[in-house]
């Protein structure tokens, strides 16, 4: 069901993942930040931000039924991915949470995408 509206989004399950990963990133970027090996994790922290924002404009895209949200859902799927990857180099509960929430995020985006 939208937010603002009595309709459901068709997007709504894309949405939801979105700013699930989005939430997932903001929170292992600050738990990153306050390891030891921080530094070792600059590359995966760098992605984080990437990847949190890319979700955040796929959910305003979603939200808004976008020209080109299907487009701008393909690229946050690979970013997706490439985020699920980097955290997936590190063994903290954190990284591993948002791993999976970042290719929850990649595979609802190819769906929502057609691809």
């Amino acid at each position: 069901m939208g937010v603002a509206v009595a309709s459901t989004n068709k997007y709504q399950a894309c949405i939801d993942a979105c700013t699930r990963c989005a939430q997932a990133c903001y929170e292992c970027l600050k738990a990153c930040m306050n390891e030891p090996d921080a530094a070792a994790r600059k590359n995966c922290m760098a992605i984080l931000v990437e990847c949190a924002m890319i979700c955040q404009q796929a959910s305003a895209y979603m939200s808004f039924e976008a020209q080109y949200a299907k487009d701008l859902c393909k690229l946050c799927a690979n970013i997706c991915e490439k985020c699920a990857q980097e955290c997936d180099m590190f063994k903290d509960p954190h990284c591993q949470t948002c791993a999976d929430a970042c290719r929850e995020c990649a595979q609802e985006c190819r769906k929502m995408a057609g691809v």
